[in-house]
């Protein structure tokens, strides 16, 4: 089931939950630095089986030990529940 597009002061709640993340370019978005490679990758993995699961997919890139992650919905055009909330789940794998 589709989540709809929060407006401009639900996004503005939802931050306050995944205090880590920020807006960026209309996305939530963090950076995430590891000791190595390996960390770096085995973390990756662990958010694509979350996000599998969840049918939600981050736009995210990586550099040696630094992984990027941006979130949003394109389906609707801009920031649903479902962003955050894999915001919040990404935040526990990455404790």
């Amino acid at each position: 089931m589709r989540a709809p597009k929060l407006s401009e002061g639900e996004i503005q709640e939802q931050l306050k939950l995944v205090p880590h993340w920020r807006l960026l370019g209309g996305c939530l978005h963090r950076e995430f630095q590891f000791k190595d490679f390996v960390r770096a990758f085995g973390f990756m993995s662990s958010v694509a089986l979350l996000a599998e699961k969840r049918d939600h997919h981050p736009d995210w890139s990586n550099a040696y030990g630094k992984v990027v992650i941006d979130l949003t919905s394109h389906d609707v055009g801009g920031l649903s529940q479902r962003d955050f909330d894999l915001a919040a789940a990404i935040d526990s794998v990455a404790g």
